[in-house]
This record gives structure tokens, sequence and C-alpha cells, in this order.
């Protein structure tokens, strides 16, 4: 008699780097290699829904299109609040531009992971609506407002579990393939950005106004909370002091470093694809296709060892 091996996917957080999950998930079907399952952590969370609802060739010719003026237009920035982004536009742009089955009724299992804010515990959503799923998990905190479930605000899963192996196991994964945007984060030197090729100067000119807009508009939104936060940290100065927004991405850098190395020492994958993305910032989901390219270049390093486990 023989056995079938399912094969888990697991799609770790990592805000901007997350489209690289994307290009995993196309190397994966281009070698022939099933996908039982998949589970995910905030952007994680967004991709893996996208691929158990059958819809991420249509999320990935989308986010090749994203611009720095489309970003800026999904910023619902609200102060004060329990976070800088309220969060409606993005969801209610998927809702009606993707699809929003129940979780239940998707062809293929998923999970997302989300936190209780309150209790601390990790939630796996496997039921109700998938955006919401999607909109709790991704729920940074800071960043984006919690999102409320009954009576329980729900907050970024990648607080507890920021590559969510554990998920894949308890569904009844045999092999689970984890990726995890955050291995090279802490310590490393940001790489100058890299002009994406064939960008005609002019619209590089204006991606780098309009991305120093965003930033400016998070920094003085919160400035305004002076009573909340040290004035040094309000807006960079002229001696380089970093500002609110980038210690607040640093810092999630960090946590979530720390995290996920925990995580992983306690419930390993059987296979673990770490793509190198500390180039990319928090907020640029406009370098998509580098970011893509750089999800399947990982897995194609990983493939020997991955046709030799499930032979």
């Amino acid at each position: 008699m023989t056995t079938t091996q399912k094969i888990g996917l697991a799609l770790g957080s990592g805000s901007a780097r997350g489209w690289s999950h994307i290009g995993v998930i196309q190397g994966l079907r281009e070698e022939g290699i099933p996908i039982d399952m998949v589970c995910g952590t905030s952007i994680g969370a967004i991709v893996g829904g996208a691929l158990a609802a059958g819809a991420l060739d249509q999320l990935d010719a989308w986010v090749r299109e994203l611009s720095w003026s489309d970003i800026i237009g999904f910023m619902d920035v609200m102060f004060p609040r329990s976070g800088l982004i309220e969060g409606d536009k993005i969801i209610k742009f998927f809702r009606k531009n993707f699809t929003d089955p129940n979780i239940e009724d998707l062809s293929m299992p998923f999970a997302a992971v989300a936190t209780d804010l309150m209790s601390g515990h990790e939630l796996w959503l496997r039921e109700g609506s998938l955006m919401d799923a999607v909109r709790a998990s991704m729920s940074m905190p800071g960043i984006f407002v919690p999102f409320k479930r009954n009576a329980q605000w729900l907050v970024d899963g990648g607080l507890v579990n920021p590559v969510p192996v554990s998920v894949c196991r308890a569904m009844g994964a045999d092999i689970v393939i984890a990726v995890n945007l955050n291995s090279d984060l802490v310590g490393k030197r940001r790489a100058p950005k890299v002009s994406p090729r064939n960008v005609p100067p002019k619209k590089e000119r204006t991606a780098g106004r309009l991305r120093e807009q965003l930033t400016a508009y998070l920094d003085s939104t919160v400035k305004r909370g002076k009573s909340l936060i040290p004035t040094r940290f309000a807006l960079g100065s002229s001696d380089r002091d970093p500002s609110l927004f980038e210690v607040m991405a640093t810092a999630t850098n960090i946590m979530q470093d720390r995290i996920t190395r925990q995580r992983l020492a306690g419930d390993p994958p059987d296979l673990l694809i770490s793509p190198r993305l500390a180039h990319i910032g928090l907020l640029e989901y406009n370098r998509s296709d580098e970011t893509i390219r750089e999800g399947r270049h990982a897995l194609e390093l990983s493939l020997p060892l991955l046709k030799d486990m499930i032979g």
C-alpha cells in the first residue's frame, strides 16, 4: 500500500516582503509540486488566502501594477486612534475586486493566524469571512487599527507566530514548507535601492517624491500626538535622528526576527525557504517584481532538497 504525503505551506509575516510568497508558489507550481493546505500570518495570510481562493494569478497581476500613488491612496490615516491606518479601504478593494468566500467553503484548507490583543493568545481563523480573517491577521500594532471580532480585538499574528509551521502540522500536513521573510533583517545594513530595469527616470523621481510624502505624512500625523511620544522621534532631523516611523519599522523587524527564531527552533519545518529581502522597506509594496523574483530564486536553491524529500 502506498500513502500520499500531504504538503502544507506556511507563509510568514513581513509586510511588503510578503510578495515573495507569490514567487515561491509559482515556482512550486512550475515544478509540479502540489500544495494540499496553506496557512498564513499577516501578509502571508493575504497571499495564502488568494491561493486557497483560486485568485493568486489575479493578485500577482494586481501587485505588479502597484505604484506609490496607489499605496498612498489606500492609507485611510486616522488620529487619535488605536492605529495610524483604519484598513477599511484596502479590505473593501479586495472584497470588490477579488473574492470573499467563507474559509470553510474554500477548495483548499486555509488558516490565518491572529493575536487576541487582550489575552495575548494565538488564534487560528479557519471559518467565516476570508477577508475578515486577512484583515485581523495583518493588523500590525501601531500601524493598523485592531480588528474587532465579536468581543475580541485582534491584531497581527506575527506577534505570536510569524511563520505558522505549527498550524500546518495541526491541520494534518506531513511535510511543511515554510517561508521566512525575516531571516536577514536584523544587523544588516540596507542596500541602496536598485532601480528596476526599463523604468523611465521621470517615473523613478515621481516614486521617490511620493515615498517621501508618505513617510512625512505618517510622521506628521503621529507628531500631532505630542503628549504620547518623545519629540526627538517625531521627525528625522538634520543630524539624521530616526523618525518615529523608522523607529517603528526597525523595532518591528527586531521583534519579528527574535520571535521567528524561537518559534522555528521549537517547531522546525521540513523545508525552510528564506528569501533575502533586507533591502525591501516596510511599505515598499510597489517593488513587487524584484520581491517575487527573489522568492522564486530562494525556492530554486531549495528544490534539490525538496525533490529528494518528496521523492
